[in-house]
């Protein structure tokens, strides 16, 4: 009877410490899963897989369009008699398999230029239809004074479109991501190219990261 009784009292002391080590277990997975957020500076270069990533747009961005004012089309405008040159961006075209916001490439060109003060960029597309569906509305509604007048839309010398491509080469361990990214530059006028723009980025990711 003695034996039976402390047999019985070792089982459920067994049970109480598996119980114990498996509520400890959990607490410090879900310690160990919930994590950390904090906030970064927005200049800050965070890799956390080989992508296209933010740093890498606003880069590009800055490298192109130094790269673009160096040549003769810029140096050669006539700043004197028409102002700063005038571009609209067309399209840039994103061919890789991966998700690219396209947008956020094209606002890095646009403000790399106009921070510097010697580019005008005009808005395209459905933008430019938005505002002119409001100069309609002010015709119809806003005091004379203050309506944006018609036929006085800044028209542009240049057009800027391009490509992003891609190619990833992997062997399972570790995995090459290549981005190459060409602009073009038009002269509106006479249809000439008057700047090619070519930059190409290469990362190499181990298998922690795929």
């Amino acid at each position: 009877m003695f034996s039976t009784k402390s047999t019985s009292k070792r089982s459920q002391w067994a049970s109480l410490s598996y119980k114990s080590l498996f509520t400890l277990f959990m607490a410090m997975l879900l310690t160990a899963c919930s994590g950390s957020v904090k906030r970064l500076d927005t200049n800050e270069d965070v890799m956390l897989s080989d992508r296209w990533n933010d740093t890498d747009s606003r880069l590009v961005a800055e490298e192109m369009m130094g790269d673009m004012l160096t040549f003769p089309w810029f140096r050669d405008y006539n700043f004197s008699q028409k102002g700063n040159p005038t571009v609209i961006v067309q399209t840039i075209r994103n061919k890789t398999s991966e998700h690219i916001p396209v947008e956020t490439f094209i606002n890095d060109i646009k403000r790399s230029l106009l921070r510097a003060g010697t580019v005008d960029f005009v808005v395209s597309g459905a933008e430019r239809e938005d505002i002119r569906s409001e100069r309609e509305e002010q015709a119809l509604n806003a005091a004379p004074e203050t309506v944006a007048k018609f036929g006085l839309e800044q028209g542009a010398g240049f057009a800027l479109s391009g490509t992003i491509n891609s190619i990833v080469d992997s062997n399972g361990d570790q995995r090459v991501s290549f981005y190459q990214v060409d602009l073009k530059l038009i002269d509106m006028t006479t249809n000439r190219e008057v700047w090619n723009g070519q930059k190409k980025l290469k990362k190499l990711a181990d298998k922690g990261f795929f």
